[in-house]
Formats: C-alpha cells, structure tokens, sequence
C-alpha cells in the first residue's frame, strides 16, 4: 500500500513538476493557487445516510440561501450517484480567520423555522443525514479521536485519529432533537516556494469541520452580522421541536491553520482505511490458496487427461477399445448445438461487453486516472466504456451464434444488444419511480434517462450489429470431431450432478478469492465510503479469472466423464456460481451491517444487489464457459477419433 501511495506520489509529483511548465495535466487534479485574502468558495454536494440510502440536495432543508443558487453542470456519473453541487453563504477568505458570524443575511433576527420545516430536519436527524460540504473540490470531514486499545501510560499520550465524511446534521437524546446550527471550519493551507519579489500563493489542503449544536439564546449577536460563542461548559445545546415553529440562528466560524502536506498528497487523508494490513493479509491468504488448489487441480487433470488420452490412442489392444468409457464415448455429441442458441450468444456477448468493461476501467483506476478527486469519473468512464465495447460483445456472441448454426443474424444482434441492457434499465427505471415519489436527489433526472437511452440504441446498437455482422460472417470455431445425426441417450446421473449442486461446489473458490474485496466494495456503495484500492481489485480480479476458468474445466470433464454431453448451458450457469454466494452475502450484510429499516430504502439495496448479482453472473459464466470451451476442443482433437 505504502509502494501504491509512493507510486501515486510520484506520478503527481511529476505532473507538478510539469505544471511549472504549462503543460498537460490529468483532468480535475490542476492546482488552484491562492493568495492571501482571495476568496476560497465552499459548495455543498449533498445529504447522505446510509440508513435510508436516498440522497436529498442541500437546500431540501431550510439552511441559509445565497442571493442566486447556482448549480455546477455535472457529468453522468456524478448526476447518477446524486451529487448536486451548489453554491452557499459561506464567505471565507485564505488565510482570514472569523471568530463566529451569522450566516443568515439578517443579523439579530434569528431564522424562523415553520411547523413543516421543523418536522423535517427532525426527521432527516432521526434518519441520520450527514452533511457533504466541498472547499476547492476537497470534501468536508469530522475528526474522531478515539483511545486506542494501548497501555495506560501511552493512553495518555496517543490517540488514534480517524475521519468521517461530512458531518452529522443534528443529534438525538431521548425523544428530543437537536440541530448542528454552528460550524466551525478548520482549513489546512500549504503554503507555495515563490521567488522573494512574488505575494505566497497557498493551496488548500484540508478542510475539517467541529459542527456544534448552541441554543439561540447563547449566541450574542449584533448589527454586523458578528456573534460571541459562549463557555464551552454553560452552553445548551439548540433542541428543533417538531411540534411547533423553532427560531435559531445559523453562524460559522473559520481558523486557517499552515500544513506540511503537498497538494499532491492532500486525499490521502480521506483515503487512509484503518485496516489496510487486513487488505494484504487477506491478498496473500487468497492469492496462496488460488494457486495452491489451481496447482492441485491443473496437475490431477494434466495427468489423468494425459492417461486417457495415451488409453483411447492405443491401438494394439482392442478388447480394451470395446469397453470404451468416459469422455471419448460422446464425441459424437459432445459439439451438438444447445437449445436456444440465440440467447446463449447474446448473453454471451453481454458477458464479453462486461468483461471488457470491468478490465478496462481497473487498469485505468489503478493507474490513478479515475481517483476520487474527480468526481463521478468513475461512473462515467463505466458506462461509455460498456456503450463502446459493444464491438467485442456483438463479435463474439456472433461467431458464436454461427458455430452454434444459428442463421437468423439481425435478430440475434438485436438479442444480444438490447438483452442484459433492457433487464438492467428496466430494473433502474422501477427504483428510480420511487426515488423519485421520495423526493430525492438519488433520482436520475428525466434529461438524463432520455440521454442514456440514447446512448443505449444510438452508440450500443450500431456497435453491436456492427460487430455481430464480422463476427457472423467470420469463419465459425473449428470443432475438431463431426457431430452423429442421432443423439446418443444420456445414463442416469449421480446426485452430485445435479445443476444446483454443481453452482454450490463451484462457486466457492472464486467467491473465496474476492468476499473481502466485496465486504469494502459494499461499504464504498452502502456507507458513502471512499474506494480507491484499485491495484488490490486488479488482483483479486486476476484471481477470480484463474478460478472461474479452472473450476469450470473441472466441472466440464467431470460432467463429460459421466457421459453427459449437454455442457453449453450448464458450463455457463455453473461457472457463474459465486453470484449465488454474493446473493447470500449482500443479504448477510444488509442483516448484520446495515441499519435499514423502512420499505423503500430495502426496495433499494435488493434492486441494485440483483443487478450486481445478474452482471456477476453474466460476468464470471461467460469466463467458465470460454475456458471449457477451449478445453473441450483441445482434449477432442489429441485424440484419434476412427
């Protein structure tokens, strides 16, 4: 991890050294260089809470308004994930500290809050909405401290420091509420090496913030919009009644305070996960048990696929060939053409799309490009990519289709194009009505459906046909033995080749590979957590690719020694058997992490989880299936078929 950080260090340490220069630089990650007294704009993204998973935008509660509301234009990922960056009262100054000033434009006449207005802020203080600020695109964040499990005498001496995203709107103790109407803001400023002739330029390096709940009457106020903070200890906290209009007075304090961090280094606090050793240790202890079955597994089919095929090409001893068994005796049937070809190959397709999708967004945000800094990046950067990998997914599910002797192509490509999406859109659109009866942000505005839609029959489409026209028209996959004209009947099976009992063994070992991963991978989606681990994911994803294709090898020669040809459909859907256990475990984590209680929020995190579970599924099947296919065709042409 360490490495990963000097790595990234490094990278934007050079990009410093080429800013100097006037030169290109990663979009969203140029510097902003202040002078003393320049104004440092603070911006406020949203309200979030992982109790009832629906964003609201800021100024859905009655806070203090500027003169004009102006929202920032967004890209898709950030409107998709339901950020609405606005702008806010807050006048602060670099390197200008404010003792205490009201926000409101009013200066001794404090803000009335209705019946209504109160009800509500109780409300969102009971569902324990966090506020999301931003100041030069670095979000707010609250300092913990806590004493961590040492000696006495050191406790005295060291305490753990931790960050949490935003800050809490309000408080409950008992049945009464209480609003955080103060704030005070701590902003930490590197300062730049200038020339002697040249004003220091400073950049903003941290923005921390002490949210305090003070009653109305301990806020002195006067004609400048200035106030006195009381004592610490005689002070009461500001209770919102929501059975009646509640007056109060909203006021800010700002300290500036000189930091030795870089601005190259400036997220690193809001990145620093408590348990990274937990990350490595569960690395290695996956990466050893993946290699280790993987060479257990590789070495028991290398040898016994070595004595049969050495068996089958004896020719000398005929009485053995008359007792032929196993594998051999189907290869007549063995490349029989499934039922339903065409959604084989489109879901097939949709599978390659994914895959390439996941593996090139991966690579990209290891390299640091996607980091969280740029906001919505991510999101954005997925679904352009799934839109223009299209190609690859028509072209395989295309080839595929007319290996499988399928001819009608145009409907196939149709299939294939509008399959996996429609399910997936069709989904969003149901969760996103109510989002929408809710109110919140979290709502894909109307806008930006059509345009997404767009994207989908306007980019995806014609890539798709496009790709599914080479794909079609490209020579079919060599099978190496002809198929009979008569299917040959299938014995009996063993219980243990049942479907279900093959999803159940071979999701196991792909699922053990990746499920701390996907415990911090929940946390970033549910918990409005950062997830910046991206050379850990690559890995892991690297991990999962070797398991799911040897434990569907394994499976297919299993499946083929017990004489049971029909391997196309079963291969995909026991291959993609760790989509199961992640079903199980979203629940297990809803049940045990989660603090979901009401209707719609579960509605939610079921809805988005199938979605996950589906594009898993698609993602890990389509892996098993190349690889067993690959394996079919290679033990079919070693041996001599009369």
């Amino acid at each position: 991890f360490s490495f990963l950080q000097e790595r990234l260090s490094c990278v934007l340490g050079l990009l410093l050294l080429l800013h100097s220069t006037d030169s290109f630089y990663v979009p969203g990650v140029a510097p902003i260089n202040f002078h003393r007294n320049d104004p440092v704009e603070i911006k406020a993204v949203k309200l979030t809470s992982s109790r009832t998973q629906l964003p609201y935008e800021y100024y859905s509660l009655p806070f203090c308004q500027p003169s004009k509301i102006t929202y920032k234009a967004e890209n898709l990922g950030e409107v998709l994930r339901g950020d609405r960056i606005v702008n806010t009262p807050f006048q602060v100054s670099m390197n200008v500290e404010k003792k205490c000033e009201v926000l409101c434009n009013f200066p001794n006449k404090p803000v009335t809050l209705t019946v209504e207005q109160s009800k509500l802020i109780a409300e969102r203080i009971r569902e324990d909405y966090y506020v999301h600020l931003i100041a030069d695109n670095l979000p707010v964040a609250t300092r913990l401290e806590f004493y961590s499990n040492r000696e006495e005498e050191e406790k005295k001496k060291e305490k753990d420091v931790q960050f949490e995203h935003g800050y809490r709107l309000g408080f409950m103790d008992g049945n009464k509420f209480y609003l955080h109407n103060h704030l005070s803001f701590i902003l930490y400023y590197h300062r730049e090496d200038v020339e002697e002739s040249q004003e220091h330029t400073y950049r903003v390096v941290r923005f921390e913030v002490i949210p305090q709940s003070i009653k109305l009457e301990d806020l002195k106020a006067d004609e400048k919009s200035m106030c006195t903070l009381p004592e610490a200890t005689g002070s009461a906290p500001q209770e919102i009644d929501p059975t009646k209009e509640n007056q109060l007075l909203f006021t800010y304090s700002v300290h500036w305070e000189e930091s030795d961090i870089k601005w190259a280094s400036r997220w690193d606090t809001y990145l620093t996960m408590s348990d990274v050793q937990i990350h490595w240790f569960s690395i290695i202890n996956s990466v050893v048990v993946v290699f280790f079955l993987s060479g257990i597994l590789s070495m028991i089919i290398i040898r016994t696929l070595r004595k049969d095929i050495a068996n089958y090409n004896k020719e000398d001893d005929i009485e053995d060939t008359m007792e032929e068994s196993g594998w051999k005796l189907v290869h007549g049937d063995v490349f029989r053409p499934p039922q339903y070809p065409m959604i084989l190959s489109s879901l097939l397709g949709s599978g390659i799309q994914l895959f390439c999708m996941i593996l090139i967004v991966i690579f990209v945000a290891m390299l640091g490009m996607l980091s969280p800094s740029s906001r919505g990046a991510l999101m954005t950067t997925a679904c352009f990519l799934f839109m223009f990998m299209g190609v690859f997914g028509g072209f395989f599910a295309g080839r595929l289709y007319r290996t499988l002797k399928g001819h009608r192509w145009k409907k196939g490509a149709f299939c294939t194009a509008t399959l996996y999406p429609g399910v997936v859109f069709g989904i969003c659109f149901v969760l996103n009505c109510f989002i929408w009866g809710k109110h919140s942000s979290g709502a894909v505005p109307f806008p930006t459906m059509v345009a997404l839609l767009c994207m989908w029959f306007g980019i995806s489409l014609p890539l798709v046909y496009l790709g599914y026209y080479f794909g079609f028209r490209k020579q079919p996959y060599d099978n190496p033995v002809r198929t009979n004209q008569i299917p040959r009947q299938i014995p009996e099976q063993r219980w243990y080749m049942n479907k279900f009992v093959g999803i159940l063994m071979a999701g196991i070992l792909p699922f053990g590979a990746m499920f701390i991963e996907l415990f911090f991978i929940f946390s970033a989606i549910w918990e409005n957590q950062f997830y910046y681990l991206f050379g850990f994911l690559f890995l892991v994803f690297i991990i999962l690719v070797v398991s799911c294709s040897q434990i569907s090898i394994v499976m297919v020669y299993f499946q083929l020694c017990a004489e049971d040809y029909r391997w196309w459909w079963r291969t995909f859907l026991v291959s993609g058997g760790s989509a199961f256990y992640v079903l199980i475990y979203a629940v297990f984590y809803f049940v045990n992490k989660l603090d979901i209680v009401e209707f719609i929020p579960s509605l939610l995190y079921f809805g988005y989880t199938a979605l996950m579970v589906l594009s898993f599924w698609l993602l890990t099947g389509t892996i098993g299936f190349y690889a067993a296919y690959m394996f079919v065709r290679k033990i079919y042409a070693a041996v001599k078929i009369d």
